[in-house]
């Protein structure tokens, strides 16, 4: 199994080494573990797990950040894998000597680039949860399947709707500009499926100035719109809302339902990881 990157550890190392060196090495076998730790976890995942047809690229990437998450979790006991990277580091770069001699350092943050992704799944849910929570006093939608939706709308916050300006729109459930909406739009370009076949389409949506706004709006579509009765009085179950979903023309995509169910599933799982 190999790992590749795009810059060389060693000399990220070196340039750090002259101010801690004994931080610098331990830092850098962390992230070492912790990429072998994703890569053991995607191999065994690939193993043990059949090909999904109907997966797209947001709940994949939505394994991937479970996978992360818990690489990290795994990565950094004491005598485990990064321990023995740090070993043999110093002896490659002959700074074991100096190490031990050094001054300590206070308060110094490590030079080394950090691998793991800028986004987090635990960081989006823990983020959205709170709102969810209170939408789901209102609508008995479990907080949990909205969180999910809005990660599945979303991407997991990474391709969230934006402004001509770059802003966010802070709609996170991929809500429309449609009906009696007067509020400010944002104007981009998607994908809807015509007869089961997808095509590139400019749609107007919602914006709001707050994320608890979005899910407010959210809450009010599914308890005023008849076309949504049945999803909210069979919320209880996450395969039937998902399922109620795509009946209601929520999306347009064939196999929302089941994309959905997975991001729900994956939602769940965080959760427990969290807890």
């Amino acid at each position: 199994m190999s790992v590749s990157m795009r810059t060389d550890p060693l000399q990220q190392l070196r340039a750090a080494a002259a101010k801690d060196p004994k931080a610098a090495v331990k830092e850098a076998a962390k992230q070492f573990e912790s990429l072998f730790m994703q890569e053991l976890m995607k191999s065994m995942r690939q193993a043990t797990m059949s090909s999904g047809l109907l997966d797209n690229e947001g709940t994949q990437l939505g394994t991937e950040l479970l996978d992360t998450e818990f690489a990290g979790k795994m990565t950094g006991m004491k005598g485990g894998l990064a321990d023995a990277i740090a070993r043999q580091l110093e002896r490659q770069m002959g700074i074991a000597a100096e190490a031990a001699t050094a001054k300590p350092v206070i308060n110094r943050v490590s030079q080394t680039t950090p691998l793991r992704s800028p986004a987090s799944a635990s960081e989006f849910v823990a983020r959205h949860t709170e709102a969810a929570q209170k939408v789901e006093a209102s609508t008995g939608i479990p907080a949990t399947f909205m969180v999910a939706q809005a990660a599945h709308e979303t991407g997991w916050g990474r391709k969230d709707i934006r402004m001509a300006d770059g802003s966010t729109s802070f709609n996170l459930f991929g809500i429309k500009a449609t009906g009696e909406w007067k509020g400010p739009v944002a104007r981009i370009t998607t994908t809807e499926y015509v007869n089961g076949q997808p095509r590139k389409t400019v749609q107007a949506f919602r914006a709001y100035s707050s994320y608890e706004e979005s899910f407010a709006d959210y809450a009010k579509l599914m308890t005023t719109s008849p076309r949504y009765r049945d999803v909210v009085a069979k919320a209880d179950d996450a395969k039937q809302f998902a399922q109620g979903l795509q009946r209601a023309g929520y999306a347009t995509d064939p196999a929302y339902a089941d994309k959905l169910g997975r991001v729900i599933n994956t939602t769940l799982r965080l959760q427990r990881s969290m807890a």
